[in-house]
């Protein structure tokens, strides 16, 4: 039975994804916030989809921790590709910070730049690029919308953990804005290895906000223990 499930989901999940990119495709040469609501849609999507096709119940614990009048920026575990997706269905239209190849892709690139999609390269990473920062800093400061990163750079296995990478701390202090940590535990459901999904619950706790004015290196310390302490509360 795990084994159609998963068949079935992994059909009607990538079926969904093209067809919702097809149809936003002529979406490219209208305003940006029309083009945007395909990605929330597809959001609400992947939800529908988890829930019907795997049985798996989705919580969104903590709604009322995501700031209303303010800008801020969201700093989220990162164990599957159901948080890429589902994030999007609660939050007011992020903006994401993705690899630059991505933008090279026909069409898709073409969308990533429309919805304001931030690149990055690996040198971006390694070097103390503040040019970088500034730039994401200068982005949000313009937009109604919140950045969404993955502090931990990759996805992992929902019971392991990696120091999060120092950008954080970098594009805290450049924004100077509230974050809000986000926990999940949608590895345990949906692997990052494999096309076999697992039956269960997927929980994603959007937790308190950690204010400006910490040193980046308290900040990347306070945000890591915030995420990694309330994963064990949720699995």
């Amino acid at each position: 039975m795990k084994i159609l499930r998963s068949l079935l989901f992994n059909f009607f999940l990538y079926l969904g994804i093209v067809v919702v990119f097809l149809i936003a495709v002529p979406a490219l040469f209208l305003p940006t916030k029309i083009t945007l609501l395909f990605g929330k849609f597809l959001g609400h999507y992947v939800v529908f989809t988890v829930k019907i096709f795997l049985g798996t119940e989705v919580e969104f614990k903590g709604i009322h921790n995501i700031p209303k009048n303010e800008k801020y920026f969201v700093a989220s575990a990162h164990q599957s590709m159901f948080e890429t997706f589902a994030l999007q269905s609660v939050l007011n239209y992020p903006v994401f910070i993705l690899k630059k190849e991505l933008l090279k892709i026909p069409l898709f690139g073409l969308y990533l730049k429309k919805i304001k999609s931030i690149e990055i390269t690996r040198d971006t990473v390694t070097k103390d690029n503040l040019g970088f920062f500034d730039k994401v800093a200068n982005i949000i400061k313009n937009e109604d919308r919140p950045l969404l990163i993955f502090p931990q750079g990759t996805r992992i296995n929902f019971d392991e953990k990696v120091p999060f990478k120092k950008g954080v701390g970098r594009i805290y202090e450049a924004l100077n804005v509230a974050c809000v940590p986000v926990a999940l535990n949608s590895g345990k459901v949906w692997p990052k290895k494999g096309m076999i999904k697992h039956p269960g619950k997927i929980t994603v706790s959007f937790l308190e906000k950690i204010n400006p004015g910490l040193s980046r290196e308290d900040f990347t310390k306070e945000l890591e223990n915030k995420i990694y302490k309330e994963i064990e509360n949720i699995s």
